[in-house]
């Protein structure tokens, strides 16, 4: 088994903390793990939340078991999980799965750029809370027998498909980087995305994608009216 070596017991932490919040969402859930030199990117899509969800971590060294180039395969994140060893910072990868439609595309690598109007992490935590109490007291007003699955989805879409300010970012994106540990305050270990120092949630646009980037992870989707999945086949 390829035997992926992370820079640190923190890294494999953040790893496994991230695979264990896909799962909550969907027991069967599968990865998309990328790799090269000292760089692992682990993309998952949460259903709840239809967006994609990118964790890096870096590694130690490339591999073991003489891979030494590139590695891109589609895995079980549940299978993948077991496999995280945190004192020993080291994870197996398992064996390749016929993966879900996403996993065969993936936003864009390059031609980011910065937008503008995106509130501070304190402003997007409340908003998402805001959106939660709503979501509940809207649904609980609901007679017996109006709180239809339905129903729920309606009123749910209707407070979720909101977007924040002017950003054209869907309030769905910021509630999964919530709910995915992406938006927590930043710590003092740097465990971060890209292993930067740098603060707080940055909005980019590339094309018709748009993408979260906190220091602990990002997610990504489609702007709205281009269509649910988009980007370039891989």
């Amino acid at each position: 088994m390829t035997v992926l070596h992370l820079a640190d017991e923190g890294e494999a932490a953040d790893l496994a903390a991230f695979l264990s919040r896909l799962l909550h969402y969907d027991r069967s859930a599968a990865v998309r793990l990328q790799a090269a030199g000292t760089a692992l990117a682990v993309f998952g899509r949460p259903p709840s939340f239809e967006v994609l969800a990118v964790r890096a971590a870096r590694l130690a060294k490339p591999y073991e078991n003489g891979l030494d180039a590139t590695l891109d395969v589609t895995v079980s994140a549940g299978e993948l999980l077991e496999t995280v060893d945190e004192p020993a910072a080291t994870a197996g990868v398992p064996a390749a799965v016929t993966g879900p439609p996403w996993a065969g595309v993936l936003p864009p690598r390059g031609g980011w750029r910065a937008e503008p109007g995106l509130p501070a992490p304190d402003a997007l935590r409340a908003l998402v809370s805001a959106a939660v109490a709503e979501f509940r007291t809207r649904t609980g007003e609901l007679a017996p027998e109006a709180r239809t699955r339905a129903e729920l989805d309606r009123v749910g879409r209707e407070i979720w498909s909101r977007t924040v300010g002017d950003t054209g970012l869907p309030v769905r994106a910021v509630h999964a980087a919530q709910s995915l540990g992406f938006l927590r305050p930043p710590g003092a270990d740097g465990s971060r995305e890209d292993g930067s120092r740098e603060d707080g949630p940055k909005l980019f646009s590339s094309g018709s994608w748009l993408r979260l980037r906190t220091p602990y992870g990002s997610v990504a989707l489609r702007r709205a009216g281009t269509g649910a999945l988009g980007i370039s086949v891989r």
